[in-house]
């Protein structure tokens, strides 16, 4: 089998950032999908300026992989038909979601490919029992398929702690594209940065960044390593966030002001991006539910893009996913104090065309 690699143009597109939202499920009120709503979304994202898409990944729901439900495929092919409809003429990357033990994870990154995604968000969720070894033959395995975006997801969403040396390994297979670090926790934001910077392919390998609770201080914070007597800096370049598939507007204007800020290195822009960094953690807090362990995180998304009219409700697959309590009333004061961080006037705009 013929391995699919990224273009320059898409590598060079990842290395320069871009904002990534992680796609939600659009569902009716019968928690079925909800098929123009769902492409809908997609629009969205690709008028926001967005550099590419996630789906399939848990913001898009676990369960559409349960063989009763079964939307897998279904939201992989319609939001590949829309992207290829707009004709965007700039690079778009399409990120599929790929999970489960080796058979599973194999035949998902089948499936993204024969709907032409660019790379697979792989997940390590799920696979508690299995040893480190057995997890990098996993990915060497579906390297051959599809380049590879990595995912450290936090153990509180599923995931588990992988140490310096699993992430040393990892980054010298072929074909890895990308990392995704969402461990809501410094230490091991660390270990992955320290691994890639001493790894032979640090210039191959783009960092994004998942941490929903720190993300302008990981985008602008240039991480440095002595590596064989060398100076060695790595940056986060963007964002693959499910934080992003709300307000994404605004989200791509705060990454490009990022950028301006590794380019001038003006003190007072990132005071200000760190004091913008605080409220949108405080933003997120609220979005993702984390006084409750998370638990309202999807629901939470679904909440301010049912508030700007993007969904009809909030509705789960599960129908026991919803807003914790008092869930409502933080996303109510985040919209207060925050407004100028949010996005309604556009999507006001992109619904009336």
């Amino acid at each position: 089998m013929e391995i699919n690699r990224l273009s320059q143009q898409q590598k060079d597109l990842l290395q320069s950032g871009i904002v990534i939202p992680a796609h939600p499920l659009a569902l009716n009120a019968q928690r079925e999908i909800d098929e123009e709503k769902q492409r809908r979304l997609t629009r969205y994202y690709m008028a926001s300026g967005a550099g590419g898409i996630a789906i399939g990944v848990h913001t898009t729901q676990f369960e559409i992989r349960d063989p009763k439900i079964n939307l897998y495929e279904t939201v992989l092919q319609l939001a590949s038909e829309e992207i290829e409809k707009a004709d965007l003429r700039r690079p778009f990357l399409k990120v599929a979601g790929i999970c489960g033990p080796t058979p599973q994870a194999i035949e998902e990154a089948e499936l993204a490919v024969e709907y032409g995604y660019d790379m697979g968000l792989l997940s390590m969720g799920g696979l508690q029992d299995w040893t480190e070894k057995q997890i990098l033959e996993r990915i060497k395995i579906i390297a051959e398929i599809v380049p590879v975006f990595g995912f450290y997801l936090q153990p509180a969403a599923g995931g588990r702690i992988f140490n310096y040396d699993f992430w040393r390994q990892f980054a010298e297979i072929e074909n890895v594209e990308a990392i995704k670090v969402a461990a809501f926790n410094r230490y091991q934001t660390l270990d992955v940065m320290r691994a890639v910077a001493n790894s032979s392919r640090r210039d191959s390998i783009a960092m994004y960044t998942g941490n929903d609770d720190n993300i302008i201080a990981d985008l602008l914070t240039t991480y440095r390593f002595t590596v064989n007597g060398q100076i060695i800096e790595k940056r986060f370049s963007g964002g693959l966030l499910g934080h992003w598939a709300v307000w994404t507007k605004k989200a791509v204007t705060l990454l490009n002001e990022i950028k301006d800020y590794h380019k001038n290195r003006l003190v007072n822009v990132a005071d200000d991006l760190l004091s913008k960094g605080i409220a949108v953690t405080d933003m997120n807090a609220a979005l993702f539910d984390a006084a409750n362990g998370f638990h309202g995180s999807i629901a939470g998304v679904h909440e301010v893009l049912r508030r700007q009219g993007l969904l009809e409700g909030r509705w789960c697959l599960n129908p026991d996913e919803d807003l914790s309590f008092g869930q409502m009333e933080e996303i109510s004061r985040i919209y207060k104090y925050y407004s100028e961080l949010t996005d309604d006037d556009f999507v006001k705009e992109f619904l009336k065309r």
